[in-house]
């Protein structure tokens, strides 16, 4: 599949109980259609990229941008809560991308749901 946004919706419609609305004018995936975990950045404000930011665990939006900041960034509103900035106009290692969204889901997602996810639900 070409179209990176597609791919990102197919990565994120993957995962249980996610939905998809818009939110502030952008393609945005929720958990149970209340908790956001992703939304897209499609050269939002006149951004020069095609992005989507995330919600992300504590640290690792730093360690993102300092290992790779043509790839990573901070995002604006949102950034100072820790979510990370990700480009998909590059060309970008979608395996590496769904680990991220993956990580996304898992930080917003009530532990049940989460442990479901993991497969560790008993």
């Amino acid at each position: 599949m070409s179209d990176p946004v597609e791919r990102l919706r197919q990565i994120c419609l993957a995962l249980p109980e996610a939905t998809e609305r818009l939110s502030h004018g952008e393609p945005s995936f929720f958990v149970r259609d209340k908790k956001q975990f992703v939304m897209l950045d499609n050269h939002h404000h006149g951004a020069e990229h095609l992005a989507f930011w995330c919600a992300a665990p504590a640290g690792a939006q730093e360690a993102l941008v300092a290992e790779n900041p043509s790839q990573y960034f901070r995002p604006p509103y949102v950034g100072h809560r820790g979510w990370i900035g990700v480009r998909i106009d590059r060309r970008p290692d979608w395996a590496e991308i769904a680990e991220i969204v993956r990580d996304a889901y898992r930080h917003v997602a009530p532990k049940g749901l989460g442990a479901q996810f993991d497969g560790t639900e008993t």
